[in-house]
């Protein structure tokens, strides 16, 4: 058993057995990380570039 098929029955025994279940739990997991990255993104773009900042302080 590899053990990335361990941590799936894992999952499931954690799911009451319930893989629609445990399926639904990820998914929701997947969306609210998603959501943070978007997030750190979006921040991340909004800060002035290395570039911008040395121009700044020599200027």
């Amino acid at each position: 058993m590899t053990k990335l098929v361990a941590e799936a029955d894992d999952l499931i025994a954690a799911c009451h057995g319930d893989a629609r279940g445990c399926v639904a739990a990820l998914i929701l997991v997947n969306q609210q990380l998603e959501t943070e990255l978007a997030e750190l993104r979006a921040k991340m773009a909004a800060r002035p570039s290395d570039e911008q900042m040395v121009h700044a302080v020599l200027h």
